[in-house]
């Protein structure tokens, strides 16, 4: 097939999953770019509630993007992360606060306002039963012809992949965490 014979998308699914660093990295890369680009873009965070690099970057560029940047941050946290996790969230605020970053990334998908959705560690919510396979493939089928989305997160459900036009799946080779270092500010979050 001749390069001419190629054509282009209105609009493309993103997966970044795996087990390993830089799914979130590679999203706010994705970011970066779309915004470059002129683009209106939703990052919707499922997980991360604490202080993350990532919050103080949007928070300092949003000035200069006004609405042509959303920004939404509504996890709980990592759901029974044991002794990892701070402070003591029951599992009905994690529900609650996942159907409700849930439902800002639908109207986000569906408004037709959006370039771009950033669904930051949806797979994880959904691995993790806090919002349902069939509410992901909904958030696939529901968004505007125009918008593409990006999931983040480990375990992206292998029987959606049909829907998805990227995948990247990241494979962790050596991660200093297992020889008991903990994750960078800067690096890691």
């Amino acid at each position: 097939m001749a390069f001419e014979d190629y054509k282009n998308k209105d609009s493309v699914v993103i997966v970044y999953t795996g087990d390993s660093k830089g799914k979130t990295t590679a999203s706010l890369g994705l970011l970066v770019r779309a915004l470059g680009n002129r683009w209106n873009v939703a990052f919707i965070q499922f997980i991360k509630y604490w202080g993350v690099s990532e919050h103080v970057f949007i928070r300092d560029i949003q000035p200069l993007y006004k609405d042509q940047l959303h920004f939404y941050k509504g996890g709980k946290g990592f759901f029974q992360a044991g002794e990892l996790s701070e402070g003591h969230v029951t599992e009905a605020q994690h529900r609650a606060a996942a159907e409700e970053t849930y439902q800002e990334a639908l109207k986000c998908a569906t408004s037709g306002t959006f370039d771009l959705v950033i669904c930051d560690e949806i797979n994880n919510a959904v691995h993790d039963g806090l919002i349902t396979v069939k509410q992901l493939q909904a958030l696939l089928e529901a968004r505007s012809p125009k918008t593409s989305l990006c999931f983040t997160g480990r375990n992206f459900p292998p029987e959606l992949l049909k829907y998805v036009d990227i995948a990247t799946e990241m494979k962790k080779i050596k991660h200093h965490f297992d020889d008991k270092f903990l994750a960078n500010k800067g690096i890691d979050f």
